[in-house]
């Protein structure tokens, strides 16, 4: 369910609601609506700033119950970090731990007062976080540990600009949540074939095109390579094609380009039980891409995108694909099969070749590729690895204007010889266990030619082992806003 939302001009102090969300400045007195709550209440906002019971600082959230002169029941009071470091990321993560902490229980009515006269950026941004704190996991619990509240109100200087800040925030947190909820539903819910529906589903609502390849298209299209992988499980394999005309016919098309392995047992390199625990999110570069074909679609941004998602299991049924199998991908690269469990990037060989012959002009490809990522970048930081700097620029450029951190990893020539096989055109795992992520952004390399390409390892952010102060644990719905950032600058 989400939450109706509304905007209001009314005093903070005079709004009707179950709880207030305030901002406080880590280096300041309190300012605007956290001012007006000051005076009220006598100055109980500065006398707990000064005994450092509240500091301002980013994600703190500090609840106050019956404040004197305060229609609300509860005020919390949410840290905005130094006043001079403000920006859409801190926005996001403030009002998303705030709902996270409100939404513990069921309400009817919460109420944002972050700040005085904010831009339609931090609006936007805020309000998008407050909509995936206010969102669990708890999918499948009879009691629910988490309770969207039936309405957000938003304490703003009302203005056209303010207004659409607040629509496109709404699709921003609804997307985000589309891709965590797609994570977070389990492998027996979202399979190829279900995902594909589900596809389906949210391009009916957003008028978008789309295209479905089942098992006997894939065969037609020569796609050995995902049909391999797939051929273990008893689940077979979809690519799902999403097309947003938003511009000219003859514009430029960005490529969106998503593994959705739904579960990835590692075949017959099997994981350890431990390892397979959290594999339902092999499938988050997919669920990235449709949130984000959703958010381009209902924002009307007027550039050309097609989101390309390979569906598929890794299995170990008797069908299963071996080491040292040689398959032929679409392009007619032949591939020699030395790891199982180096699927993911065998999966995009043939989705990205596919995007290529749809004439991307650019393309990003997203997956929880490889654990090495997370060991070079750790859990938080996705790694970017390119054949076009100035390409690779632009994405790094958006994901830091909406504060979602990646890194650039190199893609030096001498890490193309650790792929060649001896017995086909390449092999999919490198020379070692040294420089994985980058050996396996090789391998995708052999199949985007000369297109402006980057490949985003997301297998670090991705997916929260433990609850964090702004987000449930799960899926957390990352890269979607810096997708739609880069979107809409490639459409300005």
């Amino acid at each position: 369910m989400c939450p109706e939302i509304r905007s209001i001009n009314t005093s903070v102090t005079q709004t009707e609601a179950e709880a207030v969300v305030v901002g406080v400045f880590a280096d300041s007195p309190p300012t605007g609506p956290a001012a007006e709550i000051d005076r009220a209440t006598g100055g109980l906002i500065s006398s707990l700033i000064e005994s450092e019971e509240i500091t301002g600082k980013i994600g703190q959230a500090v609840p106050i119950w019956g404040a004197a002169d305060v229609a609300a029941q509860q005020v919390v009071l949410v840290g905005l970090g130094s006043a001079d470091t403000l920006s859409t990321d801190v926005a996001f993560r403030a009002a998303a731990t705030a709902a996270r902490q409100l939404s513990a229980k069921e309400r009817v009515r919460i109420a944002f007062f972050l700040g005085d006269n904010w831009p339609s950026q931090l609006v936007e941004s805020s309000l998008a976080g407050a909509l995936v704190g206010s969102q669990g996991q708890d999918l499948y619990r009879a009691e629910k540990k988490s309770f969207p509240p039936n309405e957000i109100l938003w304490g703003v200087s009302s203005s056209d600009a303010i207004e659409a800040a607040l629509e496109s925030g709404k699709i921003l947190g609804e997307s985000i949540n589309l891709a965590r909820r797609l994570v977070n539903e389990p492998a027996d819910r979202i399979y190829p074939a279900s995902f594909a529906e589900k596809a389906a589903q949210v391009a009916g609502h957003c008028s978008l095109g789309i295209e479905i390849w089942d098992k006997q298209r894939l065969e037609d299209e020569r796609c050995g390579a995902i049909l391999a992988v797939a051929q273990g499980s008893a689940q077979e394999p979809r690519l799902v094609i999403l097309r947003h005309h938003g511009a000219g016919e003859d514009d430029p098309t960005l490529a969106l380009v998503g593994k959705g392995v739904t579960f990835d047992s590692g075949g017959l390199s099997i994981k350890t039980s431990e390892g397979m625990q959290t594999m339902k999110c092999d499938m988050a570069g997919a669920a990235t891409v449709l949130a984000a074909m959703q958010a381009i679609a209902r924002l009307k941004l007027p550039i050309n995108v097609t989101g390309l998602v390979g569906l598929t299991e890794n299995m170990t049924g008797a069908g299963a694909y071996k080491l040292g199998d040689v398959l032929t991908a679409r392009s007619g690269t032949t591939i020699e099969v030395l790891n199982t469990d180096a699927e993911g990037r065998l999966v995009l060989a043939d989705v990205l070749d596919v995007a290529r012959g749809e004439g991307a002009s650019h393309i990003i490809d997203l997956a929880t590729l490889t654990g090495a990522c997370v060991v070079a970048l750790g859990l938080e930081v996705a790694g970017l690895m390119t054949n076009d700097d100035a390409w690779c620029d632009r994405i790094a450029d958006a994901a830091d204007a909406v504060g979602e951190l990646v890194w650039q990893l190199p893609m030096f020539d001498l890490f193309d010889e650790q792929i060649q096989s001896n017995v086909a055109d390449i092999k999919n795992i490198g020379a070692g266990r040294w420089g994985g992520a980058i050996t396996a952004a090789k391998f995708l390399e052999e199949f985007v030619g000369d297109t402006p390409w980057t490949h985003i390892d997301i297998a670090g952010p991705a997916f929260l082992d433990k609850a964090q102060p702004w987000c449930d644990a799960g899926g957390t719905g990352t890269m979607v806003r810096t997708l739609v950032e880069l979107a809409r600058r490639r459409s300005d």
